[in-house]
């Protein structure tokens, strides 16, 4: 029987970047090791549950998106009894464990990937990918015009003359999930990682899977590859995908039905519209999928409405709680998508950037449903825009050569403390370099200072985070929308909490009066200033 509450339909999930977070070893590259040891930082902030990036063995061709085993961890991150002490001991501090799975794609280097380049073209090991032959003299165009999300064409060429799909790099060959080994295998990690313990699971690309069965020509190639969020609608949100996630749900409802411990399946829904991404979270399926609707809304007050509304009214409306994001590592910081030009010396965004980035968190926060929080976050952290080009990891850098679309700028790892770069994050001797250099305004925004500065964002979090679990009237539910001057959103939350923010640079009168129980800046009674978020309890 399908469970009719969750832990997860209101939880704050906090996004560790698992290379990014804190190095225990002294190589500059973060580890499961170090995210222990952060735990109760974690817990401080107030967060349910963590969401791990991949940490599986991997080439880190696309920094673990990129599996080569994926019932195992890599040496640079630690090995399995690694992971079981992590899992203890955020379970003992009462902090959820979600992993991140990878079932569109794996890495070239895994087995059955190197199985099937050494088969024959038709043989099994070939089925489990799309292996197909080319077009035009000799083969020696690809089968169609696709191309890849990360730049250049969506097909490489092997040695006996056939092609194989990889949607994002050569390096990630698709898996054809047509064929029955892999729902069989997937199923049997799931399995291997339940068993240890794990409370759910975020699901990358989780639009993607199928493939049209006749992989014909795009009608516009270049306009699916044009933006890194733009998707081929033939290799995407096919309808046989569906019956995956019924599949999975199934499995995770099993082991719920053992022990009482309700697993959560998120996915990474990239689809149209709100009314779309509702299909993925109907009662059978994922209990929930990001909305990125309010990540890519402009900062303006008809904007956000707009997607909020949407959400409410079509995912809500599954049963499902929205799972509302602002920030992740694939998107640029809010701090500096919200912001100005970089003042020298304070990163991208200093002040109208920071105002607006938080505001937006305590939007997020009041919202009905889930919320998602990207490490470094909490800490206000601008995007390293001026990271040189020798540097530079991210595969879209190396398939495209151009800086527009890389996401190496929110990746930068933590600063914890300290003066100069690595600023805490490894424990390794003073020639030991995080592995991509932190700036010098990085000391501005290190753990330390945010803890011990009650204005800092890390505080509003953490305070709007202790309102969130104390006040019966946030998490889940509904909101109503209140009437506002132009320019202004408000909102109510049960009988009498009010959440408004002003999206206007002049201050306005607030919606209701008194003294606001938590805003995003200073606020008198009776004002909202610009750029300005505030909570109120009041009689409405």
């Amino acid at each position: 029987m399908l469970s009719k509450y969750g832990w997860w339909r209101d939880a704050v999930i906090y996004q560790v970047y698992v290379r990014s977070f804190l190095d225990s070893t002294g190589d500059g590259i973060g580890d499961l090791a170090g995210v222990r040891a952060g735990l109760p930082y974690l817990k401080k902030l107030g967060v349910d549950g963590i969401w791990l990036s991949p940490f599986y063995p991997s080439p880190q061709h696309d920094h673990g998106y990129d599996v080569a085993d994926y019932r195992g961890v890599d040496p640079i991150f630690g090995d399995l009894a690694e992971f079981d002490l992590l899992m203890t001991a955020a379970h003992r501090l009462g902090i959820k464990v979600l992993l991140d799975i990878v079932p569109n794609h794996c890495s070239s280097e895994h087995p059955w990937f190197r199985e099937a380049l050494s088969g024959a073209p038709g043989s099994p090991a070939r089925a489990r990918f799309h292996f197909a032959d080319g077009r035009g003299p000799d083969g020696a165009e690809p089968p169609n015009n696709w191309h890849a999300m990360f730049g250049g064409p969506a097909w490489t060429r092997v040695g006996d003359g056939q092609w194989y799909l990889h949607m994002f790099t050569p390096e990630q060959p698709d898996w054809n999930w047509r064929d029955p080994e892999i729902p069989a295998e997937f199923d049997r990690t799931l399995r291997f990682w339940l068993d240890r313990g794990v409370d759910g699971f975020r699901i990358d690309v989780a639009a993607g899977l199928f493939k049209h069965p006749g992989l014909p020509d795009s009608d516009d190639p270049e306009a699916d590859a044009r933006t890194r969020d733009s998707v081929n609608p033939l290799a995407w949100n096919q309808p046989e995908v569906h019956e995956v996630w019924r599949q999975w749900r199934a499995t995770c409802e099993e082991y719920t039905a053992r022990d009482g411990r309700e697993r959560l399946l998120v996915g990474e829904v990239s689809v149209p519209t709100a009314r779309e991404h509702a299909l993925y979270v109907r009662p059978d399926e994922l209990h929930q999928a990001f909305f990125f609707d309010l990540l890519g809304a402009p900062w303006d007050a008809d904007a956000f409405r707009k997607v909020i509304s949407e959400a409410m009214q079509d995912i809500a409306g599954t049963g499902s709680t929205v799972t509302w994001v602002l920030n992740n590592h694939d998107q640029v910081r809010t701090v500096t998508r919200y912001g100005e030009p970089a003042t020298e010396g304070t990163g991208p965004g200093p002040v109208r950037g920071a105002a607006r980035a938080r505001a937006a968190a305590l939007l997020m926060l009041a919202l009905p449903g889930a919320a998602y929080v990207y490490q470094g976050e909490e800490l206000g952290l601008p995007e390293v825009v001026d990271l040189p080009d020798d540097v530079l990891t991210d595969p879209i850098f190396r398939r495209t050569g151009s800086r527009a679309r890389i996401r190496d700028g929110c990746r930068v790892p933590l600063p914890w403390s300290g003066q100069a770069s690595p600023f805490g994050f490894t424990s390794g001797a003073e020639s030991a370099k995080p592995w991509l250099p932190q700036p010098d305004y990085f000391a501005a925004y290190a753990t330390d200072r945010a803890l011990a500065d009650t204005r800092s964002f890390w505080h509003l979090y953490r305070d709007g985070l202790q309102l969130r679990r104390s006040l019966s009237q946030l998490g889940e539910g509904t909101l109503r929308w209140l009437d506002t001057p132009p320019g202004v959103l408000a909102f109510a939350r049960g009988d009498d909490l009010v959440c408004a923010v002003n999206f206007t640079t002049a201050p306005v009168p607030a919606p209701v009066s008194g003294t606001p129980l938590l805003s995003s800046g200073p606020c008198l009674p009776g004002v909202l200033p610009g750029s300005t978020a505030a909570w109120w309890l009041n009689d409405l």
